[in-house]
């Protein structure tokens, strides 16, 4: 049986410098901003008693689309339709440079 070796990562102080250093941070980073936009929406959705066929019809979209805005996985949504969803259920969708 071999021996799992495991890498020295003494030198990295953070998860950031670990996401730096395996060059994943932007892909990391924009899933978990994704995952975190669809929650909230799902969260307002619930708190607003809103279902799937009232919030597409509210956003002039289809259950579908709605469904590609509320799947974290899903990246294929403009801020455009981010924006109008969370102005349905009574959001704000913030962007900025940090």
């Amino acid at each position: 049986m071999s021996e799992t070796k495991f890498r020295d990562l003494s030198d990295l102080d953070t998860l950031d410098d670990f996401l730096d250093e395996e060059g994943i941070r932007a892909e990391v980073t924009v899933r978990a901003i994704k995952s975190v936009v669809a929650m909230q929406l799902r969260q307002a959705m619930t708190e607003r008693k809103m279902t799937l066929s009232a919030m597409a019809a509210e956003m002039g979209t289809s259950r579908a689309q709605l469904n590609r805005v509320l799947d974290p996985e899903e990246f294929n949504v403009t801020l455009e339709t981010l924006s109008r969803a969370a102005k349905v259920v009574g959001r704000e969708l913030k962007l900025e440079l940090v």
